[in-house]
């Protein structure tokens, strides 16, 4: 990782009283910035915590001796040095002379977005998140010359504050061959993103720290006349945009929308909910907690969605390491009422070579799930690989009264082989709250018309909810069990031992549910044996001596 932050230019510009410390300073490479306020003394902020430069308190003479070496202050109170990506704001009083300057440190940082490289080459919309000072600007500069330099792309970077490319009119080498585009009031930004677009044929438009409704707008604009938009926006989580009423609209705005009653209860929610009012202008959103740590939501209408009606909301941890290798974790957060109550982080893939990403990435079922919390509720699921050795159809299931997002979620993360669906008419299960189905005889009399399983729950929480989802799933397999394709290539003893072993899981599951023996076996039968029995996701083992050798199956 190469790191230039031309210090030397914004020393030289700094009072000698301020200048020699900062020089001379063991760690100057990681100062964020400097503040000088009339009549305090002069203060370095650095990652660590502030630092007194000075027992000197500015006067007017050291901030006029600094205000003479820049050129002037934009409508937003900022200025810069040309030819470094250093930034300047001052603070007026209410006659308009300034009392305060804060000299940011501008750094370009190559390499940085090495992290998400794969999510560039996609070629989606993405919306950087984070509190002030975390490295979006840094990360975006990097972002605009990969995608101008490395991907060969007709990059425009709508620099409203000349932080990005640099003050002066010739931009930063950072930037490489993207182009910048100045505004000349903040104001003005919205009016100059659509300019972008409609006079430079831009393939990618940069924007900074969209901050204004009409902003919003424009980026929603620029989105539908398919052009991939990279911006920021100051907020630590997704969930804060949702909350942020001048902003939503780059998710896809939210709205309030009333239920019927009959939707109501099949929902289990509320009758007045929110949801998503469109598509969002971003596909993709990435919070930046640390420079290290990133949060990506791949799929930006998802994870609203997820948000909004309390679901389990599924996103990726990434982490730069030291060493050039990159963590990517599966984070779960459980949210109701956009409160983070708690994660569950696994580790999923660790890679040396930035070319290889989630793309090429296959979470396991399980790892989405807190592993002590599956063990408590003692069950064993059957995710889609392991079902489809088994059938070729998917469970066609009927929700009522329940919360249908929680189970939306379940399915999605668990990867079961079911399928929800509005028509009770194509269902090949009824899945209800208890309570709701004592009072509701229509439902139990087309259950036992049209022979469709009912099964009950007594609460709507996650552990009842995934312990009818096993019942279904085993039930179903006896169903639709696709025997003859298992028995293939399969001789005659084989088949012989393997019906006895498919008569001793039927007894396991539907009637005395305790564990079976088997007849001996030779070891190569019990083999076969134990195959299927692991497609059952029940557990089987080996015992006795040879040649009374044979397998007991076990219930979980």
């Amino acid at each position: 990782m190469l790191i230039t932050d031309d210090l030397d230019k914004l020393l030289d510009i700094l009072p000698e009283f301020i200048r020699f410390p900062l020089s001379t300073h063991t760690k100057r490479k990681f100062l964020i910035e400097v503040v000088m306020d009339l009549g305090r003394r002069p203060e370095a902020r650095f990652p660590h915590g502030p630092e007194y430069l000075s027992s000197k308190n500015v006067n007017w003479y050291d901030l006029d001796f600094c205000i003479k070496q820049l050129g002037n202050f934009s409508g937003d109170n900022r200025s810069g040095i040309e030819c470094t990506l250093h930034r300047i704001s001052s603070i007026k009083n209410r006659q308009g002379n300034i009392i305060g300057l804060t000299f940011r440190v501008g750094r370009a940082v190559f390499g940085t977005i090495s992290i998400i490289r794969d999510l560039l080459e996609q070629g989606e919309s993405l919306l950087l998140l984070g509190k002030p000072g975390v490295g979006k600007t840094t990360a975006i500069r990097e972002i605009a010359r990969v995608l101008a330099d490395e991907m060969e792309k007709r990059v425009v970077i709508i620099d409203t504050s000349n932080e990005i490319a640099g003050d002066g009119d010739i931009p930063h080498p950072a930037i490489g061959r993207a182009r910048r585009m100045q505004v000349t009031r903040p104001e003005l930004q919205h009016q100059v993103m659509i300019e972008a677009v409609e006079n430079h044929m831009p393939e990618v438009i940069i924007i900074d720290e969209i901050g204004t409704e009409l902003e919003a707008l424009a980026a929603r604009t620029i989105a539908e006349r398919g052009v991939q938009l990279v911006g920021t926006a100051h907020g630590n989580y997704l969930d804060s945009l949702i909350k942020n009423p001048t902003l939503a609209d780059l998710i896809g705005g939210i709205q309030c929308v009333t239920l019927g009653d009959d939707e109501a209860k099949r929902r289990g929610s509320q009758k007045s909910v929110l949801e998503r009012k469109a598509s969002p202008a971003f596909n993709i959103a990435i919070e930046i907690h640390d420079r290290n740590t990133w949060i990506v939501h791949e799929k930006v209408d998802k994870a609203v969605d997820q948000i909004l009606h309390s679901s389990l909301l599924i996103s990726q941890r990434r982490k730069l390491n030291n060493n050039g290798s990159i963590n990517i974790e599966c984070d779960i957060s459980n949210k109701s009422g956009f409160n983070k109550l708690h994660n569950t982080n696994l580790i999923a893939f660790n890679s040396k070579n930035k070319n290889i990403y989630s793309n090429a990435l296959v979470f396991k079922s399980t790892n989405f799930v807190n592993k002590s919390n599956l063990e408590s509720m003692n069950i064993g699921l059957l995710n889609s690989k392991t079902y489809s050795n088994l059938t070729d159809s998917l469970v066609q299931l009927y929700i009522y009264s329940l919360n249908i997002q929680q189970i939306e979620t379940s399915i999605e993360t668990l990867q079961l082989p079911i399928e929800l669906t509005k028509d009770i008419r194509k269902a090949d299960f009824i899945l209800a709250l208890r309570s709701s189905v004592k009072h509701n005889i229509k439902l139990r009399q087309i259950a036992k018309a049209r022979k469709i399983t009912l099964y009950t729950v007594q609460s709507n929480n996650l552990p009842n909810t995934i312990r009818a989802l096993k019942q279904m799933l085993k039930a179903n397999i006896f169903l639709n069990f696709n025997w003859n394709l298992f028995l293939q290539g399969k001789n005659y003893l084989e088949k012989e031992v393997l019906v006895e072993t498919r008569f001793a899981l039927e007894k396991i599951l539907f009637v005395n549910k305790h564990s079976v023996e088997l007849l001996p076996r030779s070891a190569n039968l019990r083999k076969v044996q134990h195959q299927l029995v692991s497609l059952y996701n029940l557990k089987s083992r080996s015992f006795g001596e040879e040649p009374n050798r044979r397998l007991r199956i076990y219930v979980i």
